[in-house]
């Protein structure tokens, strides 16, 4: 059983123009979900860069949630859940093995590599989990975060820290337009904050 307390986070990550000439602004985003007196609380973040790579927003995007979360002076038993292979299988499968070859790889330099960085360091702030689900299949809370992060790569903005959530209101707005009509955020929570108290181990790809 874990005796941390419990987040779960859902990310996404957007980049405008890819493929074209220019700039290709970008964004990150991110709904956090902790229980605090018996009720979800619930928080969003994002973060832009004017000229990024959707590869790149990920890594600032997941770093940035692990600090986020050290910032309330807690060590968290962290559900990470991205849209992005290159993050959740990087993370799981590659950046061990770079860690122990002193950040080196026989297929040539590491891509990204100072972000790669980061990350490592900042996953010692928590015993984070990380794994994957398909985007834009209707997973209500990966829709969310995908809402977060295109408005952060328009907008060119970054949150103050992690905010009150508008997730309610979203979930409102896309049920009037009939989507998500039988979704149930509180008891997606639930279920996967129920497995991290378990400590069951968590699969690479997961459906929500």
């Amino acid at each position: 059983m874990s005796e941390s307390p419990v987040a779960v986070a859902h990310l996404d990550e957007s980049c405008l123009g890819n493929g074209q000439e220019g700039a290709t602004p970008g964004g990150t985003g991110g709904l956090i979900e902790i229980r605090h007196a018996g009720a979800i609380e619930r928080r969003d973040f994002w973060q832009s860069a004017a000229d990024t790579t959707n590869n790149r927003m990920a890594l600032a995007g997941a770093t940035l949630l692990l600090r986020l979360l050290a910032a309330k002076g807690r060590r968290f038993t962290l559900l990470a859940i991205s849209d992005s292979e290159y993050l959740v299988k990087g993370i799981r499968e590659w950046m061990p093995g770079w860690a122990a070859r002193g950040w080196r790889r026989k297929a040539g330099p590491i891509e990204n590599l100072e972000l790669w960085q980061e990350l490592h360091a900042a996953l010692r702030l928590h015993d984070a989990r990380w794994t994957w689900v398909r985007g834009h299949q209707g997973h209500g809370k990966n829709e969310y975060a995908n809402h977060l992060a295109i408005t952060a790569a328009k907008s060119q903005t970054s949150s103050d820290g992690a905010v009150p959530s508008r997730f309610p209101e979203w979930l409102a707005a896309e049920r009037g337009k009939k989507r998500l009509v039988g979704y149930d955020p509180d008891d997606a929570f639930t279920r996967l904050e129920a497995r991290l108290h378990r400590d069951e181990p968590i699969p690479l790809a997961l459906s929500e």
